[in-house]
């Protein structure tokens, strides 16, 4: 029996990219030594409309070039989408020939069954083939619905040859001609030469009837796809298709009756001896990962030190976090680095000597760059997954490596880097199918805000993944602005995911999104006594005010921190105001513990009610309270309800604006000064101090004048 999967392994649920990219991850594990997959086949099932997706045909090279001969596609061909034909006009089967020849693969075409042998025996001069190759779907399709005189005169009438062949068959014969994919010898056949072929993937084109045996009203209808129920009638010449030994009385009496051969039959024998040798009646997802040790605090000291008088982004930050854990004995070979086309950009190029990049062929070729340092290298045991301009692709290469510690029992630890904007945003749908799928790992949106890269333009201008990223139940999401929080975050997704505790003895079925930037500050060591509590559920005091007499606190995420502490000193020196900062790395996992707080509540009233935790961490602290963030304002909006006090928040709402990085937080209002005038702003609602002051705010620093920012007062030039 199977050790993890009861069945071989099927993509049913994949889709073609994910089937693609299911079968490389068998042999990037089979290559790097980390389990024998040798045996393990994937099969998608497909419709020929689902097909048109450009996903579905966009990877086929890959799985050609690596030469994926443990996958095959099965591409239903009933020539049917949902409304109406795939290709009515043309031939759809041809098409996907065209397209998986040219790609490279192995193309089985399983189109008649075997009542239609005679007849292409008889066609010594090619005029039957002619006409089936020039008939085109849509008319398939009515064929398909008609009765054998139709198809007499209109398929074969029109030509004497033709009619002959068919003179000594009754019109019930002609209308039972069949489809490929309903003949079960030919099917089996098609199955046997796909596992056998070697050194490309394969695919079945097999054309069947949408709602064969159905009866008039069901097959090869455009509206089959809404048909429920079958009348009596139905059902009585569904029984005669089939030859289901059922009475007309049985069938009249009600509901329908299972037909049963026998518990001895052969047919039951069969799928029982099937069965067996399946692992099991239900296919059945059983989760025995091997158990990872996972390393202590010393593996992430270096970065909790802070960088000195150097200045680095976080994202530089996160890359030297898993380049120290790649360096661990016990799961630094679990890492399976992914990015399209930028592990340069991210400065991961760092791994490229000794990690290097996966390639089943290795590298045949002298690099260009093969006497620098960082010289690109492939191999076929490396550990860096490229999978070119294409987040589709990343994305399916993360789900796979996310799902290994199921499908397989061998964890991995995938670590997807690349633009926030091509995210969420762009691959949404498959960050949803990876929580659908329980997988795991860290999603890193990397050059993340709508302020810090403007001048690639507003394509870049990421300012809404974060709130994107919490309408995924399976996402902990942070936006954190040091080294030391992204350790702890790190820290603590890996005992989450790949731990062991008594709730969750095999780790939790969740994944990491973290937000950072290519913005360099001094990045501080970090502080004693730090409050991993409030980093880890969203929130922590990282700066409590230390000058200036009326109270007011700032909650700000990501690289709006240094912006928040900026306008701390401001406030102090120049109004008087002793404002806390306060680091808020969750604006999601705050929201999401507050709306579980409020539903027990709902639930059970008669218990002891409970706090959300942003109100709790906020209960002592004198409002009023201002937020601010790269995100547009629906982000830390997320909480306003649970803050106990006054709260306004400042975003980056909009497309964006390609200046200078200030000129950007000057036009959105989310500099430093900006929200000096926001603070402000709220006292003075409470009347603590001269709304007097709002005007002269505005005058000193200028606010109305975009053009007047300072990009060095901001964080400097993009």
């Amino acid at each position: 029996m199977p050790d993890f999967w009861e069945f071989p392994t099927v993509s049913m649920g994949l889709g073609p990219l994910g089937a693609i990219y299911q079968a490389r991850m068998n042999r990037y594990l089979e290559h790097r030594g980390i389990k024998d997959t040798s045996q393990s086949h994937v099969y998608a099932f497909l419709g020929d409309g689902e097909m048109d997706e450009p996903e579905s045909l966009g990877q086929l090279s890959l799985a050609a070039r690596e030469g994926l001969d443990n996958l095959t596609f099965v591409v239903n061909c009933n020539l049917q989408r949902l409304d109406g034909p795939v290709r009515g006009n043309g031939k759809i089967i041809q098409e996907l020939e065209s397209q998986f020849r040219g790609a490279g693969w192995n193309v089985i075409k399983l189109v008649w069954d075997r009542s239609w042998d005679p007849l292409l025996a008889q066609d010594r001069d090619g005029v039957l083939v002619n006409k089936l190759n020039t008939t085109v779907d849509g008319q398939f399709q009515t064929y398909a619905t008609e009765t054998g005189a139709y198809i007499r005169e209109n398929f074969f009438g029109g030509d004497l040859r033709l009619r002959k062949m068919v003179e000594n068959m009754t019109d019930q014969q002609i209308q039972h001609l069949g489809r490929g994919g309903h003949d079960h010898a030919k099917v089996y056949a098609a199955f046997k030469a796909a596992r056998e072929h070697k050194g490309q993937p394969t695919v079945i084109l097999a054309q069947t009837v949408k709602g064969w045996t159905l009866g008039p009203n069901f097959e090869g209808r455009n509206a089959t796809h809404q048909m429920k129920k079958l009348t009596v009638e139905d059902l009585k010449r569904f029984r005669d298709r089939l030859h289901i030994p059922i009475t007309d009385k049985q069938l009249e009496e009600g509901y329908p009756p299972y037909y049963h051969p026998g518990r001895d039959s052969e047919e039951i024998q069969y799928m029982h001896d099937r069965r067996k040798e399946l692992g099991g009646y239900v296919p059945t997802r059983k989760v025995r990962p091997r158990q990872l040790e996972l390393p202590g605090d010393d593996a992430y000291k270096a970065v909790k030190k802070g960088s000195g008088n150097q200045t680095i982004a976080t994202t530089m930050a996160f890359v030297r976090v898993l380049k120290d854990l790649m360096r661990d004995k016990g799961i630094g070979n679990r890492f399976v680095p992914i990015a399209p086309d930028e592990y340069r950009t991210f400065g991961m190029d760092s791994l490229f000597p000794s990690a290097k990049i996966y390639n089943p062929l290795g590298q045949t070729y002298e690099s260009v760059d093969r006497e620098l340092l960082l010289a690109y290298k492939e191999s076929p045991t490396g550990q860096m997954l490229h999978d070119g301009i294409s987040e589709a692709g990343c994305t399916a290469s993360l789900i796979a490596a996310g799902s290994s510690y199921a499908t397989h029992g061998e964890p991995l630890i995938p670590v997807y880097v690349f633009y926030s904007m091509f995210g969420f945003q762009r691959t949404g749908d498959q960050f949803w199918q990876m929580a659908d799928q329980l997988a795991r790992g860290f999603v890193i949106g990397a050059t993340a805000g709508r302020t810090t890269l403007t001048g690639e333009g507003l394509q870049h201008a990421d300012g809404h993944s974060q709130l994107l990223a919490s309408t995924n139940p399976g996402v902990v999401a942070y936006d954190p602005a040091y080294g030391f929080e992204i350790a702890h975050i790190v820290q603590d997704g890996l005992r989450r995911m790949y731990g062991s505790s008594a709730e969750h003895p095999h780790g939790e079925d969740v994944f990491y999104y973290m937000t950072v930037y290519n913005e360099p500050i001094k990045m501080p060591a970090e502080p004693e006594n730090v409050d991993v509590e409030g980093i880890l559920k969203g929130l922590h005091r990282y700066a409590p005010g230390a000058a200036g007499q009326i109270p007011a606190q700032i909650l700000a995420s990501g690289v709006a921190v240094p912006w928040a502490l900026e306008a701390q000193r401001i406030l102090a020196e120049e109004w008087n105001v002793k404002a806390d900062v306060w680091s808020a790395t969750s604006w999601n996992e705050l929201r999401r513990d507050a709306v579980e707080s409020e539903e027990f509540n709902l639930l059970h009233p008669e218990e002891q009610q409970r706090v959300p935790y942003v109100t709790q961490k906020l209960q002592g602290a004198e409002g009023p309270f201002v937020a601010v963030s790269d995100w547009m304002r629906a982000v830390p909006d997320q909480i306003s309800r649970w803050v106990p006090g006054p709260y306004q928040s400042l975003g980056a709402d909009g497309f964006g604006f390609a200046d200078t990085r200030g000129a950007a937080r000057r036009f959105f209002h989310i500099d430093a000064q900006s929200v000096v005038l926001a603070v402000l702003t709220e006292l003075a609602k409470q009347g603590k101090i001269d709304r007097s002051a709002l005007k002269d705010a505005i005058d000193r620093y200028q606010l109305l004048d975009v053009a007047a920012a300072d990009p060095g007062a901001a964080g400097g030039d993009a």
